[in-house]
Formats: structure tokens, sequence, C-alpha cells
């Protein structure tokens, strides 16, 4: 649900939705606003005009001091006249009252106007509320004399209150209509954001499915341009970065095939020139006892660095394979405490490394066994060159996930932090002073390499109490899995 309220579609048609009911309330405010004013005002007018001519018409025969009997049949005459309008009419003069209505207070009658008519020389009018009903209230002053200055109050007024239950009907219709107004207005806004939501969203689900299938790999994805707005452009952009990113990658893809036939092809051109050495200098090595010193010593030296040419070859021969997805699991179900043993002890390496093997036939598992000799056998040789006494091996069966586990710890300076990242790297050394090494700097990465091809994994960290701990853990693999398994 957070996620479809965030959608552009939702914000669309929101939107939409927010405009539609804004416009229509706020027009229909205003045009209420407008027609009850008007209504009002021509009511308004309309009755003053009529009350007015109304006294006008009984003036001549208004007595200069009228008395209560005047005042009742006055008010008698104006109520009779207009029954059909509800008029309740009230006439004072001095104190006395008279009123259309027996006992009628008339409670609308406020002290201002009351004060307005006693003050002015024209009619005076106001709109009150009481209980809910809207009336409208007129104080008309009876004077003498035809201009404004000549005019003279009589001390005789009128008093006018009219329901405007006609009026107000008309503005509850009125409101009534504005909101039946509002609730289509509103529906067609969500249906043209619909719309319009669906033909913007349409190129832009598609640029989303473009994007996933060239982050998935296939760079050849292109948009169909349609039109000539922001999304065509959009679409256009699009393409023409598909264009120059398939290009840069065939590049960099050719670039690193060749790459890597060169490096193929020059470990393999090497093999042969680096088999004669190696017989060359096996024989110059049993003669080196005989030599001169400083012969004998170039001899040996000589006789190193073939051997560590051969393995760095060797090392390359195996990336290679690596890198061109030749390489192969021949699996076979083994003793791996005894793979272990027989690893160290055809390196000479007894001496320095304690073992923590399970017992014979403990621990068998489904792996190609020259590949776990080569893993054995870069994690120990790493740790014997590389860090101190005493080397423990530990192998144990993980239970989670299950399979077996491979421990190799030394008790040497450790790896530093920032290097902890990269010691699977190609070529990766952590100080530069074994630029010149024994090691070639693909040790570790061959073993990561043999071990992801397992399927399992490898990671090292540094010890407490100092050392480099690698860890390699192999997934349990089905009892029947035998030679033969493809990468």
């Amino acid at each position: 649900m957070p996620g479809a309220v965030r959608s552009l579609r939702f914000r669309l048609v929101a939107g939409f939705g927010l405009i539609a009911a804004v416009s229509a309330l706020g027009t229909g405010a205003l045009t209420f606003r407008e027609a009850r004013t008007g209504v009002l005002q021509q009511s308004q007018d309309t009755v003053v005009n009529q009350f007015r001519d109304s006294v006008d018409a009984l003036t001549p025969g208004i007595p200069p001091q009228p008395g209560q009997a005047e005042l009742s049949s006055l008010v008698d005459d104006l109520a009779t006249t207009h029954r059909s309008q509800h008029w309740r009419v009230l006439a004072t003069y001095g104190s006395l009252r008279a009123g259309s209505q027996p006992g009628d207070r008339f409670p609308e009658l406020s002290a201002e106007l009351r004060r307005s008519v006693r003050t002015r020389k024209v009619a005076v009018f106001q709109r009150v509320h009481i209980g809910g009903a809207s009336s409208l209230v007129v104080g008309l002053p009876v004077v003498h004399g035809t201009g404004d200055d000549e005019r003279v109050g009589s001390g005789l007024a009128f008093y006018l209150v009219v329901p405007q239950t006609t009026e107000q009907r008309y503005v509850t219709a009125l409101v009534g209509a504005v909101e039946r107004a509002a609730l289509p207005a509103l529906c067609l806004a969500v249906l043209l954001a619909l719309f319009v939501s669906r033909g913007v969203l349409r190129p832009v689900r598609a640029l989303r499915q473009a994007t996933r299938r060239m982050a998935a790999g296939h760079l050849d994805t292109r948009l169909n341009v349609n039109g000539s707005d922001e999304l065509a452009d959009l679409s256009a952009a699009f393409n023409e970065t598909a264009v120059a990113l398939e290009r840069s990658v065939s590049e960099l893809r050719r670039m690193e095939a060749q790459a890597r036939r060169f490096a193929a092809d020059v470990s393999h051109e090497l093999r042969t020139p680096l088999a004669a050495m190696s017989a060359v200098t096996d024989v110059l090595d049993e003669e080196a006892a005989g030599l001169e010193q400083g012969t004998a010593e170039a001899v040996r030296l000589i006789s190193e660095e073939t051997e560590r040419l051969v393995r760095l070859v060797n090392d390359l021969m195996e990336i290679s394979r690596f890198d061109a997805g030749a390489a192969e699991l021949h699996l076979d179900e083994i003793d791996l405490a005894e793979s272990v043993r027989r690893t160290l002890a055809a390196r000479g390496w007894g001496e320095g490394v304690e073992l923590r093997l399970p017992g014979p036939g403990d621990l068998r598992a489904a792996v190609d066994p020259r590949r776990f000799d080569v893993v054995v056998a870069n994690l120990v040789g790493n740790a014997l060159r590389h860090g101190a006494p005493p080397v423990t091996v530990t192998l144990e069966r993980a239970a989670e996930p299950p399979g077996a586990r491979l421990v190799v710890a030394d008790h040497g300076p450790g790896i530093a932090p920032e290097a902890l990242s990269q010691v699977f790297e190609r070529f990766y050394k952590a100080s530069s002073a074994r630029t010149r090494s024994e090691s070639s700097g693909l040790g570790l990465a061959i073993t990561a390499e043999n071990v992801r091809l397992h399927g399992g994994t490898v990671r090292a960290r540094n010890a407490a109490g100092g050392g480099a701990v690698f860890t390699v853990e192999l997934p349990e693999r089905p009892a029947g899995a035998r030679s033969g398994e493809d990468t």
C-alpha cells in the first residue's frame, strides 16, 4: 500500500482530483455568494419599496398627533394589505405602541435600529437571525416636507419584520445544486486523470522495463520514439545512451578477450622453453657442489628464479582457464582429512603445522581432489611464508550451512585492515616490500576461484590475539555426486 501511494499514477489522480475539488468548491462558493447577495438584495429592495409606498399612501390620513386607536388602525391596514407576505408591523409614537399581532414584542428590533430610526430621516434596515430563521427588519420614520433640508420628523415611526423563508429555501436549493455539481466534476477529473496518467505512464513503464533489461545484460534494448514531447526526447536520449554503452561494453569485452588470449598464449609459449630451462637447472643443481662458490651461488639463483617462473606460468595458465570458463570440476567423494595430510606430506610441511582433523572416514565430501589440494596448499603455503608458526589447520563439519569448513590460521602480524578486502585479488601483495617475494600474487586468487567453482566461500580476517585466519566453507553435495561435473 505505501508503494501504491508513492506511485506516479496515484499522485496524478490525486492531483487532478484535488484541483477539481478546489475548482468546483471555489466556483460554487463564489457563485453561491454572488447569487445569495443578489437574491437578498432584490428581496430587500422590493420589501423596502413596498413598505415605503404603503406608508406613504396612509400618511395623508394620519392626524398630527395620532392616538392609540389611530396607530392600531394603521398597522392593521398595513398587515391586511400584505397578508400573503406575512408582514408583522409595529407603529410607535412617543410612548404609544401598536402591533399587528397582539402581544408581539418584536424581539428582532435592536436598540441600534431604533436609534437610527429616531435620528435619521430615511428608511433603515437589517437582516437578523433568531431561532434559526432569517428575517428582514425595516424601520421607516414618517417625516413632513419635500427637500432633504426641509424634511422634519413627525415622531411617528413604522417597523416591519418580514420572514425570509422563500429566500432561505432558494439559498438552500442553491447550496444543494453546488454540492450536486461538485461530485460529477470530481468524478470527471478522476477519469481524466486516469486517462492522462495512462498516456504519461506508458512510456515511463517502457523506460523502466528497458532499463531493467539493460541491467540484465541485454544491451541491444531500444525504445520506440513517438511524438516530439519531453517523453519522446527522453526515449531518444535513452536510445543514444544505450548505443554508446553497447559500443563501449563491446570494445571493453574485445579488449578483455584479447588480454586473456595474450596471457594464455604467452603462458603456453613459455612452457616449452621453461621445461628445457628446468631440465638444465636440474643438471646444474647436481653439479653445483663441485663448482666454485660464486658460480654455485649463481646456479642456485638461476634455479630458484626458473622454478619461480614455472610456478608463475602455471598460475597464469590456471587463471586463463577460469577467465575462459574452461575450468571443470571432476568430483569424487574423498576423505577430506586424509587429503589434507597428503597435501602437507607431499610438500614437506610437517614441521610448524598443527593439524586439528577429524578421525579417518568421519568427514567425507564430494570435491575435486586436485583443486582441493590446491586450496589447502595455497592457504598453508601463504601462512608459512607470510605468517609465523605455529600454523594451525582445522577441518570440521559445518552445521549451517551444512558442509565442510577448513580454517588455516597463523600467529604472524596479520593482514592490514585496508588489505582484507583485496587479499584475493590477482597480483595483490599486502606489503610493497614483497614485490620480489617467492609468491606470484596469484595463489589466493586461484584459491578463491577454486572455492567458488565448488559453490563455496572463502574469507580472511585477523584473529583477536594476532595472526591471519582464512576460512573456507564447502557446501554439502549429494551422496551420488561423482566426477565429470562442469562449471
